[in-house]
């Protein structure tokens, strides 16, 4: 019986340490998949010594008219971020609607019962009127660089591009995640290219630390807030 009364007694404490748990799980991320690419091994071939300047066998020797921009799964791309998104909306309702009606019995022939008479004239009138307005607006802002890998090529030609950046700073980290798809013909000849110019783009920037903590919600707070009907 003493045992069981302990183990009550530190049910609410297990309890709550549930429940500060789950309030700081991390929001599900945006950027899935590999953010960089590993080429696959392969044999060397040796090298024969013909005096030619090109060797095709040796790695990292281009043609001599080749254009260097990236089309091979290790390429390297850098991203411009530049994304500007701005939307609003304003709604407006206005409703109006009356009616009456009147009932007169002044003139009321003799022939009909005497209740039916001036006393039972009436008047009825009524209005419904509503008005609504709403308003919305958001508007986001966001540019750095961020140097990603080729990680597939496209039947197509075209590039699948992932990288992720992270800077430590005394107790806190940042990380900046990038995905998307681009024609290696908006890529410029110093290997750069525009977010707006890559398509299906996934860029995600979040951070750990005491700046993120400050932003979660406690879990008490959560609880009422949860079970609360306003």
């Amino acid at each position: 019986m003493q045992q069981l009364r302990r183990r009550v007694f530190f049910l609410p404490f297990i309890v709550m340490a549930v429940l500060s748990g789950c309030a700081m799980i991390p929001p599900e991320p945006i950027v899935t998949g590999p953010l960089t690419a590993t080429p696959p091994m392969q044999a060397m071939t040796p090298v024969e010594a013909n005096g030619a300047i090109y060797q095709p066998t040796a790695y990292g020797n281009y043609p001599l008219f080749e254009d260097r921009r990236p089309r091979n799964v290790g390429d390297v791309v850098t991203i411009i971020i530049q994304e500007r998104t701005n939307a609003a909306k304003n709604v407006a309702t206005s409703t109006n609607r009356t009616g009456s009606g009147s009932l007169d019995f002044g003139l009321a022939p003799s022939f009909l019962p005497g209740d039916l008479g001036a006393r039972q004239n009436f008047d009825v009138e009524g209005g419904n009127q509503a008005n609504g307005q709403g308003s919305s607006r958001a508007d986001n802002t966001f540019s750095g660089t961020l140097t990603t890998t080729v990680v597939g090529v496209l039947p197509n030609g075209n590039l699948q591009l992932a990288g992720e950046k992270q800077i430590a700073i005394n107790r806190g980290s940042e990380h900046l995640r990038f995905s998307g798809v681009v024609d290696p013909r908006s890529i410029t000849g110093s290997n750069t290219v525009l977010s707006t110019q890559v398509a299906d783009a996934r860029i995600e920037f979040r951070s750990k630390g005491v700046m993120d903590e400050v932003q979660t919600m406690g879990w008490l707070q959560r609880f009422f807030l949860n079970i609360s009907p306003f």
